[in-house]
């Protein structure tokens, strides 16, 4: 009996994938340490719907959003009244990044994705909890979901918009 339990939970690892769910909406904490072990916490809500469209509204240390359709990212700094809008060639595609994830401990999965190594924490329901990454400058950059709220269909596409007056200036990367 204990062998047949064994088996099942082991093929479950085996098999186990994450499910992304068509939108999610969290509280995050996100800690980038630099390779000088200097850490720099941000922290504030992020929004998430069909595979593309990402929101993140940092609240500490400074007031940001960070929104992207997969083409472009503009990036809102409240702070210094600026808008800088990107063109994408290369981001994380988080719904490919968890395609690509293999279960390495009960709810830890590792995924290589754009020759990087990502390590993503489940919690006990399965739902995202965080995600863990070196950055291209060497920074180790964590994750932490809390409150996550897992939908279905897509967000409204006005609550995924970076919202600034007209008068911020605008930079265009």
């Amino acid at each position: 009996m204990r062998l047949l339990s064994l088996l099942l939970i082991l093929s479950s690892m085996v098999f186990a994938s994450i499910e992304l769910p068509e939108n999610f909406q969290a509280d995050f904490i996100q800690k980038i340490t630099n390779t000088k072990q200097k850490v720099i916490t941000y922290s504030g809500k992020v929004r998430f719907s069909n595979e593309t469209l990402f929101k993140w509204s940092y609240k500490e240390p400074t007031k940001k959003e960070v929104c992207t359709d997969g083409l472009e990212l503009l990036v809102v700094d409240h702070d210094l009244e600026q808008v800088s809008a990107y063109r994408i060639t290369q981001g994380i595609d988080i719904a490919k990044i968890l395609k690509n994830a293999k279960p390495h401990s009960a709810n830890i999965y590792v995924a290589e994705y754009e020759n990087k190594q990502y390590t993503i924490q489940v919690d006990k329901k399965q739902k995202l909890h965080s995600i863990a990454y070196y950055d291209d400058l060497d920074n180790k950059v964590q994750i932490v979901f809390k409150q996550m709220k897992y939908g279905k269909g897509n967000l409204p596409k006005k609550s995924m918009k970076c919202n600034y007056p007209k008068n911020y200036d605008m930079i265009q990367g």
